[in-house]
């Protein structure tokens, strides 16, 4: 592990004014996306779906990073470049999704957890060979009433993101650990925010107890939100207990904390974070890695039709400005 090199990138994913693009959606969520503007999934189209952002002329102005899926970093663009390496062309590091998804949790059957672990050095070092200089882990925890998350959830997701965490780091990769609080169902603010708290807490001492650095690891949470359900919550309540949590919680020496949209309507995450930015003087950088809030509106456009791809472009080239626009605190 040579931590110059892991202090670099994880620098560089920080770069102040830009965020990361998480295009790291499964086969079947992508699936999910595509259908729903009617377009079939397969290799192909789901290789046009990802070349219609990654092939944007001057996403590198507003993106640090890319997190890529394993069908997306074996790709190549429409001009038969390898995603990666036009990533990298553009100045832009890409980064890959290494968790295999999620099982049933056997001590308590209604939450799941993460599972990848077996295997999971021999896939970095693949991974890293394609040029893949980062990594990310996403960790699912479910609010429901008063009894869910329970305790001993949140501790094996964190042991889990721990492992992850600690293996990316030993074979070169910086990590990205996403424990994300659901905003499903009609818990309020003050209910998302003890969550996040305990969550964000155990993820930490976990971290800290296997010796992953700080320094070399950046953390993508969820905003505090209430449930899609519940009474909304306004951009400056959203701030202030998403403040309060990770000041609370996040060590000092972090690298740097990028937001996840969390299904957030594009326009709902750009102002929520933006007050987050604005909300305190953080000791951390803190910027975006949005996946839906970014690509959505393009979708819109798109649909899967060529004649529509540059109008498609722009309408992302836009979402990006809005949220560089959001994270400046000038």
């Amino acid at each position: 592990m040579n931590k110059k090199q892991l202090y670099e990138v994880a620098e560089q994913l920080m770069t102040p004014g830009k965020g990361i693009l998480a295009a790291d959606e499964s086969i079947e969520t992508a699936t999910k996306r595509l259908k729903a503007f009617d377009i079939e999934s397969n290799e192909d189209s789901r290789r046009a779906y990802r070349d219609l952002f990654l092939s944007t002329e001057g996403i590198e102005n507003y993106l640090n990073g890319v997190i890529l899926f394993d069908e997306t970093i074996k790709q190549d663009n429409s001009a038969g470049i390898p995603f990666a390496q036009l990533l990298t062309q553009k100045g832009i590091l890409p980064g890959i999704k290494v968790d295999g998804g999620k099982e049933i949790d056997p001590n308590s059957p209604k939450e799941t957890l993460t599972v990848g672990l077996v295997g999971l050095a021999e896939r970095l070092s693949e991974y890293k060979h394609m040029g893949a200089k980062f990594t990310k882990w996403r960790a699912v925890i479910k609010i429901e009433g008063d009894t869910l998350p329970s305790k001993s959830n949140i501790r094996m997701e964190a042991k889990r993101l721990a492992q992850f965490a600690l293996v990316s780091q030993q074979i070169g990769l910086v990590p990205i650990v996403e424990p994300e609080v659901l905003h499903d169902g009609n818990h309020t603010l003050e209910r998302a925010a003890e969550v996040e708290q305990l969550t964000l807490q155990a993820v930490f001492e976990e971290l800290e107890s296997v010796g992953v650095d700080l320094k070399a690891l950046i953390l993508k949470p969820s905003m505090v939100l209430p449930g899609k359900d519940a009474v909304s919550s306004t951009p400056e309540e959203v701030a202030k207990s998403t403040a309060e949590v990770l000041l609370a919680t996040v060590p000092k020496k972090l690298a740097g904390v990028v937001f996840l949209s969390g299904g957030q309507e594009p326009e709902e995450a750009t102002k929520n974070l933006g007050a987050i930015v604005k909300a305190e003087k953080f000791p951390w950088p803190i910027s975006f890695s949005f996946a839906r809030a970014l690509q959505t509106p393009a979708l819109t456009v798109w649909r899967g039709k060529e004649e529509n791809i540059e109008k498609a472009r722009d309408v992302f080239t836009q979402r990006l400005k809005q949220n560089q626009l959001a994270i400046q605190l000038d």
